[in-house]
């Protein structure tokens, strides 16, 4: 199908936060910031975004929803418990200015009525419960338009994964499983 005839899509994204001042293994250092924003950028064009459906992470999730809000890209947001304590658990905690990225898009999109908050409880299965409900949530912003979009789940990563415990993966897998097409960015 030409590009310009293609079916459009919604993303669902999920990947790496940025790399902690004493993160033994690199896998989102703060410079390569620009490189991803591009490369997501790229994505949303080729793939003909009309949604985008993630957290609010610092790293891929806050440089995701800042790059759809700047090409007029639907957003929608969800969060495994409540914003401040979202905030301050993975916004904050991390090298670069995120907090007033994070509460510039929380206010916009909250204005559209695209925040979806869980009460999820701690830890690995709060993040497990949010992986899910974006999934849902792309899954039916993609019934809603008419004609249907391509569900297409980014995975914002340096390639690999962590292991046992990682959310990013965890994501993945799910959304091979509810037929998500993937697309793969780097951060490196």
């Amino acid at each position: 199908m030409p590009q310009d005839q293609q079916q459009k899509a919604v993303i669902a994204l999920a990947g790496r936060r940025i790399d902690a001042p004493d993160a033994e293994a690199k896998r989102f250092p703060l410079g390569a910031v620009p490189l991803v924003r591009q490369r997501l950028a790229d994505v949303f064009r080729q793939e003909q975004a009309e949604a985008l459906v993630c957290s609010a992470a610092c790293g891929a999730d806050l440089i995701a929803l800042e790059e759809a809000g700047r090409m007029g890209i639907r957003r929608r947001i969800v969060l495994p418990f409540a914003p401040a304590r979202f905030r301050e658990t993975s916004v904050t905690d991390r090298p670069g200015d995120w907090g007033g990225l994070f509460d510039r898009v929380m206010g916009e999109v909250g204005q559209a009525g695209d925040v979806v908050v869980l009460d999820a409880g701690d830890g690995d299965a709060a993040y497990a419960a949010a992986n899910d409900a974006i999934v849902r949530e792309a899954l039916a912003l993609c019934r809603a338009e008419a004609p249907p979009c391509r569900p297409v789940a980014v995975i914002v990563n340096e390639g690999s994964s962590r292991g046992a415990g990682d959310a990013t993966e965890q994501f993945r897998v799910l959304g091979l499983a509810a037929g998500f097409v993937e697309r793969s960015v780097r951060t490196n």
